[in-house]
């Protein structure tokens, strides 16, 4: 597998239309990709409307936008009233929210939560008829929106080029060892992701080290490194077999790198064209310099025969 671009435009984009009103709606999550979000947008000539999640969002994706401002989590008729407010009809959402901050107790309550996000939400965490996963949460927030006037788009089809495309971008050629756990790990985290559990998983010589859920692919990764002092073994990050790309997008970037460094960890493969590399340029150079492997693969040929002379 040869190095190659980084990324590349996807066909078939659902973008809105030029000929259409190009204003657009932003909700920030944690990290950078909002901000590069943002900046995207605006490039391609959209007015950015945002609200940052209070505790989440970074003020610099401001500097990209007609107007910002930071609201809390529950606050969903206020963000349903920002938009509509500024003839906003189509938003995406960015960033990651910190889940298990909705496990602590009173968090909901102490983000002053109004009656639309009642009405959403609270179902799934005051009774134990309804489960709080991931999917099943982000579906309601759409439902929600979209009974708002508002039609959520992902953020991957209006700024395609921030998908990460097949290719081998740092690192030698991969031992037939690596290429073993890479298909393994693959498997494993294809399978959580069917149960919508998580999407990374820790592999050395075919054993599981460690797998993600609430607590996100930086601590999963630290766990692995915890428990295989040895080091040298692999992250392997997809998307659900049937992921949703408005939201819960794989994402990966220059923080997932320097974990990997401090753990221990050697090689990264993720899923071309479902995965978001964050920071190109400064990532593939930090990945480059600390001699990690990061490969990104096509699901269909990493579950064929294929993979060892593709690789």
């Amino acid at each position: 597998m040869n190095a190659g671009p980084l990324v590349e435009p996807l066909d078939g984009a659902n973008t809105i239309s030029a000929s259409s009103d190009k204003r657009i709606g932003l909700i920030a999550g944690w990290g950078r990709y909002p901000i590069l979000v943002a900046a995207g947008l605006r490039r391609k000539g959209y007015q950015v409307y945002c609200l940052g999640i209070t505790g989440h969002a970074d003020w610099a994706v401001a500097e990209h936008c007609r107007d910002f401002r930071f609201i809390g989590l529950a606050r969903m008729g206020a963000h349903i009233r920002f938009f509509r407010r500024h003839g906003v009809q189509h938003v995406t959402m960015a960033g990651k929210i910190h889940k298990v901050l909705l496990f602590n107790r009173h968090y909901l309550w102490q983000q002053m939560p109004d009656l639309k996000s009642i009405r959403t939400f609270f179902p799934h965490f005051i009774t134990s008829q309804q489960d709080r996963r991931d999917d099943t949460l982000l579906t309601a927030a759409i439902d929600g929106y979209r009974s708002g006037g508002l039609e959520i788009l992902p953020a991957t089809d209006l700024v395609p080029d921030l998908l990460i495309k097949p290719g081998q971008f740092s690192g030698g050629r991969l031992s037939d060892a690596q290429r073993q756990d890479i298909q393994y790990g693959w498997k494993v985290a294809k399978q959580m992701g069917r149960l919508d559990i998580g999407q990374s998983v820790a592999v050395k010589g075919q054993s599981v080290l460690a797998l993600e859920a609430i607590e996100g692919t930086d601590q999963c990764i630290r766990r692995a490194g915890q428990l295989c002092k040895s080091g040298g073994f692999t992250i392997v990050k997809v998307a659900k077999p049937r992921q949703d790309m408005r939201f819960d997008v794989p994402t990966i970037g220059l923080s997932t790198l320097q974990t990997m460094v401090n753990a221990g960890a050697k090689v990264l493969a993720v899923e071309a064209h479902k995965t978001i590399l964050v920071d190109q340029a400064e990532s593939i150079d930090f990945a480059r310099r600390h001699d990690l492997h990061v490969v990104a693969l096509r699901n269909e040929l990493i579950q064929s025969k294929t993979m060892r002379q593709a690789a």
